[in-house]
C-alpha cells in the first residue's frame, strides 16, 4: 500500500478530480442558454468536491474541522448528482452517461461517509 503523503494521494480525491473533469467536458455539449445555469452550476459543484476533500486533508489534525470540510465536500457530490438529474431530464445526456456519473458520485460520497465516521484514522502527519 503506498503510503498517503498529499490529498492527491486519495482515492476519492483521484475519483472526485476525474469526475469533475468527465462533468467539464461533457458540459461542453450544453446549450449556450444553459451556460449561466446548469452548466456553470453542475462545473461548481463537481470542482467543489475535490477542493473540499483536499481542503479536510489539510484540517486532519482538527477532528472536527475535517469533518465539517468532509460533509461540504459530500453536500457538492450530491448537488452534482441533483445537476446530473436535470441534465438527464431535459435531455443533454444519455441515461449510461448518468449512470456511469451517478454512479461514481455514489462511491464518492460512500468514501466521504467513511472518512467523516472515523476521523481518527486520518490524523497522522
Amino acid at each position: 500500500m503506498e503510503k498517503i503523503k498529499t490529498h492527491r494521494d486519495l482515492k476519492v480525491f483521484k475519483l472526485s478530480f476525474e469526475a469533475g473533469m468527465e462533468i467539464f467536458h461533457l458540459s461542453k455539449t450544453f446549450p449556450k442558454e444553459e451556460k449561466y445555469s446548469l452548466t456553470d452550476q453542475i462545473r461548481r459543484s463537481s470542482r467543489s468536491v475535490s477542493g473540499n476533500t483536499a481542503e479536510a486533508f489539510r484540517k486532519r489534525r482538527y477532528p472536527k474541522a475535517f469533518v465539517a470540510k468532509l460533509s461540504d465536500a459530500e453536500g457538492e457530490a450530491a448537488e452534482t448528482q441533483v445537476w446530473l438529474d436535470y441534465a438527464l431530464a431535459c435531455e443533454y445526456i444519455d441515461t449510461d452517461e448518468h449512470s456511469t456519473l451517478n454512479d461514481k458520485y455514489d462511491h464518492i460520497v460512500a468514501m466521504l461517509v467513511n472518512m467523516e465516521n472515523k476521523p481518527g484514522n486520518w490524523s497522522f502527519s
